[in-house]
């Protein structure tokens, strides 16, 4: 489940629509993440993730740099619930070729889980069930 994921994690970084992208660039830098959510008040109007930012440099040029979230943001966002399990997740990520969820709950933002959270988290997951089997095997 996604709940545990979120639970305890760094900050959620974001924006609003009028963030210019080389504000955005210097977060993703700074923060060491791959995305940021972009927020109109409590609402997600949309994720400004680096592929966006490197699709808008092909298409637009250095000049992308001034534009603001609002102009290169993937929007809608699918978003998921503490609940949604990581398998869940990872097919959510794969079909639709994105890698962050944001994670809702009671229409509130708790968090924004990447591929990276979810492959790490079944690596420990399958470790954990390894271990066990093995202490099962020899006891």
């Amino acid at each position: 489940m996604l709940g545990s994921l979120v639970s305890g994690k760094k900050p959620l970084i974001s924006v609003s629509p009028q963030t210019p992208v080389s504000a955005i660039a210097a977060l993703l830098h700074q923060h060491r993440i791959g995305a940021v959510l972009v927020l109109d008040g409590d609402s997600i109007a949309g994720l400004v993730s680096e592929r966006d930012i490197c699709a808008g440099l092909h298409t637009h040029g250095g000049g992308i740099l001034d534009a603001s979230a609002a102009d290169i943001m993937s929007a809608p966002v699918i978003t998921v619930t503490p609940t949604t399990t990581i398998v869940e997740a990872m097919t959510i990520m794969t079909d639709r070729r994105f890698r962050h969820l944001p994670v809702i709950e009671s229409g509130r933002i708790i968090g924004l889980v990447s591929i990276g959270d979810l492959v790490k988290a079944r690596i420990e997951h399958a470790e954990a069930e390894t271990a066990a089997m093995k202490d099962y095997i020899a006891s």
